[in-house]
């Protein structure tokens, strides 16, 4: 089990609850024509953000993903690691459990800075947040 968030792409995401719920189930299908590793087929706003989420949570995989060695001697990378699923419209985030909280600040304050929308898949309530005049609010 993983901690998951994921952020999207404002634009392409519909602002109704149940409509959001539809999409996320389609881009969470994985159909898309590429590896899902790499940060290029994004926005420029959701590439912002990884770029800035790979410092503290740097990805398993992929082209920023650190060497295999560095984890026998760096106890706060490898908790760290994150596994990212990387889309047009849309990063979806696993984090481990430990560090939930502070990636579910980092993700909500990067998603706030780079105006993308949040999905706190792994909550109970689903929090889905879309960027105002505001920071963040919820959608309807």
């Amino acid at each position: 089990m993983s901690y998951d968030l994921m952020v999207f792409e404002t634009a392409k995401a519909p602002a109704d609850r149940n409509e959001f719920m539809k999409w996320f189930e389609r881009q969470t299908q994985w159909n898309e024509e590429h590896d899902y590793q790499s940060v290029s087929v994004s926005s420029p706003a959701l590439q912002s953000w990884f770029m800035e989420m790979k410092d503290t949570f740097p990805p398993m995989n992929g082209d920023y993903a650190p060497d295999a060695d560095l984890f026998d001697h760096d106890e706060h990378l490898a908790i760290h690691t994150t596994d990212y699923s990387i889309g047009r419209e849309m990063i979806y985030a696993a984090f481990a459990w430990p560090v939930a909280e502070e990636a579910y600040a980092q993700v909500r304050s990067l998603a706030q800075k780079h105006h993308v929308g949040f999905y706190d898949v792994s909550s109970p309530e689903g929090e889905i947040l879309f960027p105002n005049e505001n920071g963040l609010g919820p959608c309807r």
